[in-house]
């Protein structure tokens, strides 16, 4: 590729990353967001996202997060102030791990490239993790390697670094337009009128993307969905439970109830729980964008079960953390094979940010149009369609009402 001058629209961890890696390939980068930065809406910026290796029977994510996650090793090393908190992750279900299950296909597969997972039973966990109601996660895993890492400050950290690279970061720029001449897209025009001229175009607008560009874009509203999930920090009576060493990072029967969580954080001291099942299909700026009474109930009813000593403990903070999510549960990173100059890269960011030390290289290499094996996974797939469902034309209909002109979209 000859493009020396590249926009990247969207700051989020996949625009971050990738525009730290093109200029790292001597590229010229200019970042554009609507701000401010690290943007309060976008789902990196948060104060914990888990980094797992355990994906089921999907050996081609686990191969990426094991590159990943010593790349996150050495990002700490780095830093000299670790962000990753390699606190190990649990996963237990409610009866026995059978074929099939999340945690069954995690633990097999994990066993089978060599690494070191420990089988829990009902009594294991009772004696290690006394947080935990034993008597109704029964079964599981524990696996050493993964944890969590310190979201928001990541991106902090990583954007102190492109701007010490040179990348140039504009805030308060909302893009509404394409430029575009003989079906090649030449930049950007943003909402106050200003042109951002290159080479290339990489969208990277989480979920933004499906409400982006209605007009020049409209096929992103099918193949992209926008999906709130709650999150919830908890203040606990008895701290000392939700220690790293006692209540590492986990995953509860997370097929079945969509729970996951993080022991207590070491600078905010609250335990976060979030969930993320099917989700409510939300535009990003909806003013329902809140959690909902009923969420509360739900993940009230769950505390009671799995961690009773966490039930009536306050709730200090909510969000509702909105995901782009593909209809196939895979990233999309891919040039547009019907305009020249434009890539993609969004999709499922509710896994992504595990992936952010390889996403940079792995979204280069599409610009490029670098050959990579990877990238075969991700591929731009326009057959990818939601299910002719009663939500699917539900989604769709919440998605036209707030779609306009000049709507704010941050990554």
């Amino acid at each position: 590729m000859s493009a020396q001058q590249i926009i990247i629209v969207g700051a989020g961890v996949y625009g971050l990353t990738a525009a730290l890696e093109l200029r790292r390939r001597g590229y010229r980068v200019s970042l554009l967001d609507p701000g401010p930065l690290p943007h309060p809406l976008a789902a990196s910026t948060d104060i914990s996202k888990a980094i797992r290796m355990d994906y089921g029977a999907d050996e081609e994510y686990l191969s990426l997060m094991e590159t990943a996650l010593e790349r996150w090793r050495d990002w700490n090393k780095r830093w000299g102030t670790p962000l990753f908190h390699e606190t190990g992750l649990t996963y237990l279900c409610r009866g026995a791990m059978a074929p099939g299950g999340f945690e069954y296909e995690s633990y097999q597969t994990l066993l089978k490239r060599g690494h070191g997972v420990e089988r829990l039973r009902a009594a294991d966990v009772r004696r290690r993790f006394p947080a935990w109601n034993a008597d109704q996660f029964t079964d599981g895993y524990f696996n050493p390697a993964g944890g969590y890492a310190e979201s928001g400050a990541v991106v902090t950290r990583l954007l102190s670094e492109a701007r010490a690279l040179g990348v140039e970061l504009h805030e308060h720029q909302t893009v509404t337009q394409l430029i575009e001449s003989r079906a090649k897209v030449n930049g950007v025009v943003t909402q106050n009128g200003t042109r951002f001229v290159g080479d290339l175009v990489i969208l990277a607008t989480g979920a933004w993307t499906p409400h982006l560009l209605p007009q020049v874009l409209p096929e992103l509203k099918h193949w992209f969905r926008s999906t709130g999930m709650p999150v919830f920090h908890f203040k606990p009576a008895q701290p000392e439970l939700f220690a790293e060493a006692v209540f590492p990072t986990f995953g509860a029967d997370i097929a079945n109830t969509g729970y996951y969580g993080f022991p207590l954080h070491p600078v905010n001291g609250v335990v976060k729980i979030a969930n993320h099942g099917v989700g409510r299909t939300l535009h990003p700026n909806s003013p329902e964008r809140v959690v909902t009474d009923r969420d509360i109930a739900q993940v009230r009813a769950f505390l009671a079960e799995a961690f009773p000593v966490l039930a009536e403990a306050p709730i200090v903070y909510t969000r509702v953390c909105l995901y782009c999510d593909t209809w196939d549960g895979h990233f999309w990173i891919a040039a547009d094979p019907n305009r020249e100059g434009l890539v993609l890269a969004t999709g499922d960011s509710g896994h992504g940010f595990k992936f952010a030390p390889i996403l940079g290289g792995l979204i280069a290499d599409a610009a490029e149009r670098r050959a990579n094996a990877v990238l075969a996974k991700f591929r731009w797939r326009p057959a990818v369609h939601p299910p002719k469902s009663e939500e699917a034309a539900r989604y769709q209909a919440e998605g036209a009402r707030h779609d306009a002109p000049n709507l704010e979209r941050p990554a």
